[in-house]
């Protein structure tokens, strides 16, 4: 039986293996990315706010415990729990079985173990698209270019506040806590900033709407 070209893009032309919709290529490629996920979010950690760690220690006038926020690290780190939570409630509807828990380890252990059935259907092309762009965003965003800065200068999103949130941490002299906050004085912890960033996608989605 002849099997059809694998539909991704290739510097050389693929046939999808036996019962796939990809070359066998295009699923290593896949299940190498979907393994190497959970270590790059949890590496992308520490690095939101990089600038504390960088080699020269000295600070200019005026900057005084606050670091630059690294915004394509968060937008990495959302996409990435988003794009494996929309997968896996797919599996689990087709498949009628139990929901992962929501962790980026959870859901990517658990695509890992679907793998084989996600790239016979239809939709596995953009299946390791997505998973293959995941992991090049979230690199890039950890070792982004030299001299590229990410800037963020959002409205607050608490209701009915006028202050405006920018892309700078706020680091405590006395207790160690690091906060982000807006010119009105809402604030937000360390392990607030994703929950901080969902709300300011879901505002901007709703202006663009």
């Amino acid at each position: 039986m002849k099997s059809d070209p694998c539909p991704r893009a290739h510097a050389r032309a693929g046939r999808a293996a036996a019962g796939s919709v990809l070359c066998a290529a295009c699923i290593g490629r896949t299940a190498r990315g979907l393994g190497t996920l959970p270590g790059l979010h949890q590496e992308s950690l520490h690095q939101v706010s990089p600038a504390s760690r960088r080699s020269n220690p000295t600070r200019v006038s005026g900057s005084r415990g606050r670091d630059h926020l690294n915004v394509a690290v968060l937008d990495a780190r959302y996409n990435i729990l988003a794009t494996l939570e929309s997968w896996s409630e797919i599996v689990v509807e087709e498949l009628g079985i139990a929901s992962p828990a929501r962790s980026v380890p959870q859901l990517a252990r658990f695509l890992a173990q679907h793998l084989q059935w996600i790239v016979s259907q239809p939709p596995a092309a953009d299946f390791a698209d997505e998973i293959e762009s995941l992991v090049g965003e979230m690199r890039s965003a950890i070792d982004p270019d030299p001299g590229s800065l990410h800037t963020l200068i959002r409205r607050c999103v608490v209701d009915n506040c006028g202050g405006t949130i920018s892309a700078f941490v706020k680091n405590g002299q006395d207790t160690g806590s690091r906060s982000i906050e807006c010119t009105a004085g809402h604030s937000w912890e360390t392990h607030e900033w994703l929950r901080l960033r969902q709300l300011m996608e879901r505002q901007r989605k709703g202006v663009d709407a």
